[in-house]
């Protein structure tokens, strides 16, 4: 996800003499180094990186797996300019944890990208801590708007935004694994199964959108009376693909709560 957004802010024009990197190896941080002309750390060669990667810094990233973010911060904490601002990318970790790790003068913004952001097309939920500006606010925003479309949104709202656009590209490439086994299953080879599906499900997507018709009314463009795709339907109905939705969110939603009080 980092990668995602590096690539989007960079290919917005941002230079990338303004940007520092930390990751784990040598050979990635050389690698930024050269392909992307960003100042790059590694955490193999440098106990130090991560604070030299912060030091000066207006703006800080960060990117770890939500069991590191509060080490991390407090790793950083007196390292960071007085006036940062701090966005986290991480499922679960509220703006109040982070705050707590930081000095009172540092602002906080928890961000929900998703990994469509690889492509530019990424939905981004973010929600400012009592200490973000409305200029921090913006800034954020800038910066998520470089790799998609951003949904500002109140805290409490965050992590029921993760269990739809966080997973969603999730369950849809689950959808699309299904759907071409189905048809691997009908005799299809797997790159005519590949064919078929993927280019319906993207086919499909374009023309919600450029319809600017519901979902509902273009399934129902589709579903002749009485015919194949009617009786496909209806045998969908009945597993109650619905009720099986909502209890898989809620599934996920259970999980960031849970990553929260942990």
């Amino acid at each position: 996800m980092g990668g995602a957004i590096l690539a989007g802010l960079l290919s917005s024009g941002f230079s990338a003499e303004h940007v520092s990197v930390t990751t784990k190896s040598e050979a990635s941080a050389q690698k930024q180094r050269e392909q992307l002309g960003v100042k790059a750390f590694a955490l193999e060669t440098s106990d130090q990186a991560n604070r030299q990667a912060v030091e000066g810094a207006d703006v800080v990233l960060v990117g770890v797996k939500p069991a590191y973010v509060s080490a991390v911060l407090t790793e950083i904490a007196d390292a960071l300019n007085p006036d940062a601002l701090v966005i986290s990318v991480a499922a679960g970790i509220t703006n109040a944890t982070m705050q707590s790790v930081l000095p009172e003068s540092v602002a906080v913004i928890r961000s929900m990208p998703n990994t469509p952001a690889i492509v530019g097309r990424a939905v981004t939920g973010i929600a400012p801590g009592d200490r973000a500006s409305q200029e921090q606010l913006a800034i954020a925003i800038e910066l998520f708007e470089t790799v998609g479309k951003v949904l500002v949104l109140d805290e409490s709202k965050i992590d029921e935004l993760s269990t739809i656009s966080g997973s969603g590209p999730a369950y849809v490439f689950y959808l699309i694994e299904q759907l071409t086994q189905a048809a691997i299953q009908k005799g299809f080879s797997e790159a005519e199964a590949a064919l078929l599906v993927n280019d319906t499900f993207l086919g499909a997507a374009e023309l919600l959108v450029a319809s600017k018709k519901s979902p509902a009314e273009l399934r129902r463009q589709v579903t002749s009376p009485n015919g194949t795709t009617e009786r496909a339907i209806a045998r969908m109905q009945q597993t109650d693909l619905a009720e099986m939705f909502i209890e898989a969110t809620d599934a996920a939603l259970a999980r960031a709560k849970e990553l929260a009080a942990n």
